[in-house]
């Protein structure tokens, strides 16, 4: 039976979800504008709960193989070098990266990803990282000076920060923000903008969510990327399923697209 206080249950779901050590630090704003659409399509409040959980699950959660150690991970960039070349420094990063199965899986092919797909657009005078999970900790593989500003948003809030704190620590220019992609594009003028294996996570939210950053990001290239593989490790048809799905989101747009393959991850340089 449907409550006559929607406000109310909303207020209730949002609680219930947060609850959960794998909820609590979701944008407050996201879990509530999915909470909303749930509450109007579920008989009662436990099953539109159950169902939020579900699709945050979906968007950002299932990338998250445990819950992740922030406080060891800042004692430890505490004791180590501020120079992202230093071995120490990438150690500790590509050790981060692996808890996060997105930046994991691009983890064998660190060396070659951003210098390969991003060669043609140096130098890089300023970056906007989307939905950007651990990707900032592969900072030392990009071919970015610490001066070129950096800016990266997620919906986890003590992910981001963090990313901060990395940020300090190697004296990178930029900031890390918490964001919800399917109600605010950041209006930020960039350089380069990523959006590395995030469009399949956010038509969880919106189909047409993709479309609009891809039109609304101020930025003169982007990066766009989709993984070639489930997390299941089932990959049959991913790789061509997904060049025709990104084509035709970019089709009837006037844009240059260059195309790059590499094992895990399938890449798109759109130049506006």
């Amino acid at each position: 039976m449907k409550s006559a206080d929607p406000e109310n249950d909303l207020e209730n779901l949002v609680e219930q979800v947060r609850l959960g050590d794998r909820y609590r630090e979701i944008q407050v704003d996201l879990i509530r504008s999915i909470g909303r659409r749930e509450l109007r399509d579920r008989r009662n409040l436990r099953e539109a709960v159950k169902a939020t959980r579900s699709r945050l699950h979906q968007v950002g959660g299932a990338y998250l193989q445990s819950l992740p150690d922030y406080a060891g991970w800042t004692q430890q960039l505490e004791s180590l070098p501020a120079g992202r070349d230093n071995p120490a420094l990438k150690d500790f990063c590509v050790q981060v990266m692996r808890a996060h199965a997105s930046t994991c899986e691009r983890l064998p092919i660190l060396e070659t990803f951003f210098s390969t797909s991003l060669a043609g657009i140096t130098p890089i005078t300023s970056v906007l990282d989307l939905a950007c999970g651990l990707n900032p900790l592969a900072l030392p593989w990009m071919p970015l000076d610490a001066s070129v500003p950096y800016h990266a948003c997620d919906i986890y809030g003590d992910m981001v920060n963090f990313l901060g704190v990395f940020f300090s620590h190697i004296n990178q220019s930029g900031q890390v923000w918490g964001c919800d992609l399917s109600q605010t594009i950041p209006d930020e003028k960039v350089h380069l903008a990523l959006l590395l294996k995030s469009i399949p996570c956010l038509e969880q939210l919106d189909k047409q969510l993709p479309l609009r950053l891809l039109e609304g990001i101020r930025a003169e290239h982007l990066l766009v990327s989709f993984p070639v593989a489930s997390l299941g490790g089932r990959g049959k048809g991913m790789r061509a399923n997904y060049e025709i799905h990104f084509m035709r989101l970019v089709e009837g747009h006037l844009w240059k697209i260059q195309r790059f393959e590499f094992l895990g991850e399938l890449a798109f340089l759109i130049t506006k």
